[in-house]
């Protein structure tokens, strides 16, 4: 039966769902910002293009030359230095020391990977909460708890309160209009 369980609980729990609704509701955002990249490269390019043109073919392969001078001499040097202290235990050392940091790492990442998940399915259930007009009922229920009502002989206010705190949300009463009951529409 605990597989089974674990199987219901994985099942049940809409986190994966958020994040998927969190997932598209960022690359909607960003995919909002194209448009403007994309009239940005048209400015930009025509002076890059000319840049490109201008520049002289033998400045670059002095630079290329230069550039790989440097590489060389360095791998010399590194290659230099191997030769001349290659102890075995200390190598040991160093790949074990090596190991260990990759192993801190990877869990560091994976920490991190996991608070990333989390903020993108609470955004996602921002997402669909908003999708849904759920915020704006929350508010109302926010509101009237941060306000209680005024009472007055009558007890109008409390009457009130309680009607604005079992408002239906459009989807519900649709639900209750299929199931024919008048009383709910």
């Amino acid at each position: 039966m605990a597989i089974a369980d674990d199987l219901k609980k994985t099942l049940a729990d809409p986190t994966p769902l958020y994040f998927a609704a969190g997932t598209a509701d960022l690359a909607m955002q960003q995919a909002k910002k194209v448009p403007a990249l994309i009239e940005q490269l048209r400015a930009e390019a025509p002076a890059r293009f000319e840049a490109v043109k201008n520049t002289d073919p033998k400045v670059v392969q002095q630079k290329a030359r230069e550039a790989q001078e440097v590489v060389t001499a360095k791998v010399a040097e590194v290659l230099g230095a191997l030769d001349a202290k290659i102890d075995a235990k200390k190598i040991g050392e160093q790949a074990q020391d090596l190991a260990l940091r990759g192993v801190g790492v990877a869990a560091e990442y994976a920490v991190r990977a996991k608070e990333t998940y989390d903020r993108v399915a609470e955004h996602g259930e921002q997402a669909v909460r908003t999708w849904r007009g759920e915020v704006s009922e929350e508010i109302v229920d926010i509101a009237v708890a941060v306000e209680p009502p005024r009472e007055n002989a009558e007890g109008e206010d409390k009457a009130a309160a309680r009607k604005t705190t079992t408002r239906k949300t459009p989807a519900k009463k649709a639900a209750a209009a299929d199931q024919g009951d008048p009383a709910e529409v």
